[in-house]
């Protein structure tokens, strides 16, 4: 279900809810205060808190939702219309405000900058949660809900048409795919324009791992093949599934290993001079998978990630 992708002018006079503002620069502006809470309490750190020390805009752009699918049996995808002003650098994510839900969401595009540029919009995957805002996502949220939005983070791929090529490895769990995707569809932005309009970023190989519990979960699989097959020099993926009980579809099968994403398979995809690796996922995933990568010689500052539970 969609409506046409436009910011209404009732959307551009969005005003958040006074009380979720003042949480936001509260929590911003005192981060000691945060400290002090979290050595004398249990509870499960807030977006806000876990990325304090992260960049992020001080302008909050409105947005309109403009189209709701089921990306998954867990994973609402919206596609909203934003502000001309919003711009955004493949694999950032966005602070969240919701009218009448005092928290925060955090969630990374799921989109590229080159879909904001032609279409006005951007999108967003959302697992489903009890969490305020992902649960105001699969239960309340419907086409034309207004929300806010400001970008943030400091995982992202933005090169310069001068920059040196590099290959990229992009590692994924779970819905941690999200900002990974958005760096897949950036490079293959990058590639057309370059290869319509003359010399741009030279784009080197792009392999994606990604590991869910069965198919079923493996977000934007379809898409992603698809770029495999168009750009075969260029593009490659293997699907890992954990807890599969059906037979897989042959579609699928040729990209679907099971069990884990495996040393064996890394190593032959680390070249310590060219690879640049992104992970996202569970943190003891990527905790695993970096010491692995640097064991196979690539450098700390070679392999970047985003933790996000």
């Amino acid at each position: 279900m969609s409506v046409p992708c436009f910011v209404s002018a009732a959307t551009r006079s969005f005003s958040l809810p006074s009380p979720a503002a003042g949480v936001l620069c509260w929590r911003l502006l005192s981060p000691s205060s945060a400290t002090r809470r979290n050595m004398s309490s249990k509870r499960q750190i807030d977006h806000i808190e876990r990325t304090a020390s992260n960049y992020r805009q001080n302008t909050l752009y409105p947005g309109q939702v403009c189209g709701m699918i089921n990306e998954s049996e867990t994973v609402k995808r919206l596609r909203i219309a934003v502000n001309p002003d919003f711009g955004f650098k493949a694999g950032q994510w966005v602070d969240f405000f919701i009218p009448g839900v005092e928290k925060v969401g955090g969630f990374s595009m799921c989109s590229s900058p080159g879909l904001l540029q032609r279409e006005g919009v951007i999108e967003l995957a959302v697992k489903y949660t009890k969490h305020p805002p992902a649960h105001w996502v699969h239960t309340m949220c419907t086409v034309g809900s207004r929300v806010a939005m400001r970008v943030g983070g400091d995982f992202f791929f933005d090169p310069s048409p001068s920059d040196p090529p590099v290959d990229l490895l992009l590692v994924a769990g779970g819905v941690g795919i999200n900002p990974l995707y958005s760096i897949l569809l950036h490079t293959t932005d990058l590639l057309r324009l370059s290869r319509a309009t003359g010399p741009g970023y030279n784009i080197g190989s792009v392999h994606l791992c990604y590991s869910a519990k069965n198919t079923q979960e493996l977000l934007f699989k379809s898409s992603v093949i698809e770029t495999c097959k168009e750009f075969p020099d260029k593009f490659s993926c293997n699907f890992h599934i954990t807890q599969q009980s059906a037979e897989v579809d042959p579609l699928l099968q040729p990209f679907v290993k099971s069990g884990r994403i495996t040393e064996e398979e890394l190593q032959a995809l680390v070249d310590p001079q060219r690879t640049l690796c992104y992970l996202c996922g569970p943190p003891p995933m990527i905790e695993a998978i970096s010491k692995i990568l640097m064991e196979f010689g690539l450098s700390k500052d070679r392999i970047l990630f985003e933790k996000w539970w």
